[in-house]
């Protein structure tokens, strides 16, 4: 290991750090999941000269390496353990380029999501992917997780928001990948297969984005209060078969509302109530909001309209505490299936089901507008216990059995990796498996992570 520290101090110098505390939250991420034992140490890059330097070490010495950015992500996919490098790429945060007349720009992963759309406002632009992470998340994990958030049901994921990356390989090589046009069928699609690879083909560099034009005119926002969640997610489907397309449309059971409503010392919504938030946009977000509202009243909602910003900026305030609110009740498992949008009542059907089977309470939120649940799990202390394995074990495979998915956004990192043959079944599982090793022959990149051993 010493001999592996010398090579990275003598071509990084300073950049290589091994301070206690630092490899230690590197051990973990927002999963509440950490990795045994303690990293080498952690390489903060600052260009991909740097990355470059950090990989042809990490092959030549035989070194695992974890990819890591913020580490907000719920998978415990950059979590880093025993005898690894960390390959922060959190200092690379720069803006290349913004070409407002292409609609791209090339930055560096690195950057907030939140930071780059601040920045590209100022050219009448944004990027659409909206992860309630934004703030906090870098585009380079949005990119490695295949991140969701609010907004994909009406203006897509991050897979469908880049053009190309620039890719480190495990040996030190720099790919090119993807284009810079609107139309490219060029070979085959490794941009694609990048996005969601959760750092185990190639580290990241950098990343050419199809941006927008903002959105004209002002935002709608409605709620609708239900008498519980099934209801709630009846309403919700009503919505999309309605034709309506709401910018954002997410759900709170119960439980996420009542524990929102204590965090912010807001006044405790109705017992059992479940609540529907939504938000349109563009030029006929008044006219797609009265529809939506009139579908909702139609489900047995209770419809309320934003009198104003402020009004609507405190929904959206409510939403996005989600989290919060439930680490406030304990150690914290959020999950991320997904099913089909007219499935949303019965996979609610099969939560209720799970929560009294287990005697267990699993506040639930969800992504009404595309389908994606997050049900968590609260409990104390640091492991997860068996029980709560369980449970997740009969949501996961309710998923699939209702035509979706182990993971809508997160990921499946350390956490889902034991479930994913069941999604894939064992020919695809394989297949996958051999796509890294073209990549990554000595598998050093994010080992453990994805695909058991």
């Amino acid at each position: 290991m010493s001999t592996v520290l010398d090579e990275l101090r003598a071509a990084l110098t300073d950049r290589v750090d091994t301070d206690p505390a630092a490899l230690n939250a590197a051990r973990a991420d927002k999963s509440g999941h950490a990795a045994e034992g303690m990293p080498l140490a952690i390489v903060h890059a600052a260009s991909v000269a740097d990355v470059q330097a950090t990989m042809r070490i990490a092959t030549a010495t035989r070194t695992p390496v974890v990819v890591r950015g913020a580490g907000t992500g719920l998978a415990g996919a950059a979590n880093a353990g025993a005898g690894e490098i960390v390959l922060s790429m959190r200092a690379m945060d720069r803006i290349v380029e913004v070409r407002p007349d292409d609609l791209l720009a090339v930055v560096e992963p690195g950057i907030l999501n939140a930071d780059l759309n601040t920045a590209l406002a100022a050219d009448g632009l944004w990027w659409a992917p909206d992860p309630a992470s934004r703030a906090i998340s870098t585009v380079g994990g949005n990119i490695a997780t295949g991140a969701g958030g609010l907004l994909c049901a009406k203006y897509g994921v991050v897979r469908d928001a880049v053009l190309g990356v620039d890719l480190v390989l495990a040996d030190g090589r720099l790919l090119h990948l993807g284009h810079r046009s609107v139309k490219g069928v060029t070979g085959l699609d490794l941009t694609s297969l990048i996005i969601g690879s959760e750092g185990t083909l190639g580290v990241v560099v950098g990343a050419t984005l199809k941006l927008r034009r903002l959105v004209p005119g002002q935002t709608r926002t409605l709620t609708g209060l239900f008498p519980d969640v099934r209801a709630g997610a009846a309403a919700a489907a009503a919505v999309t078969a309605s034709g309506a397309q709401p910018a954002i449309m997410e759900l709170m059971d119960a439980a996420c509302l009542a524990a929102v409503h204590r965090l912010l010392d807001l006044p405790a919504p109705p017992v059992g109530a479940a609540q529907l938030t939504v938000q349109t946009d563009g030029a006929s977000a008044s006219a797609d909001a009265d529809a939506i509202a009139a579908t909702l009243t139609a489900a047995g909602g209770t419809v309320r309209m934003a009198r104003d910003d402020a009004e609507a900026e405190l929904l959206w305030t409510i939403r996005r505490a989600m989290h919060p609110a439930m680490e406030s009740l304990g150690t914290t498992l959020i999950e991320d299936v997904s099913v089909p949008r007219s499935a949303l009542p019965a996979m609610f059907d099969e939560i209720a089901r799970i929560e009294q089977e287990y005697e267990l309470v699993i506040p639930t939120v969800c992504h009404a507008g595309d389908g994606n649940l997050h049900p968590n799990f609260i409990f104390t202390g640091d492991e997860v216990p068996d029980i709560v394995w369980r449970a997740a074990d009969e949501l996961f495979r309710s998923a699939l059995r209702l035509g979706g998915t182990l993971t809508g956004e997160h990921g499946v990192g350390v956490l889902k990796r034991r479930w994913l043959v069941d999604e894939l079944g064992p020919d695809q599982w394989e297949l996958q498996r051999q796509i890294t090793r073209v990549f990554d022959p000595l598998g050093i990149l994010n080992p453990g992570k994805v695909f058991a051993a």
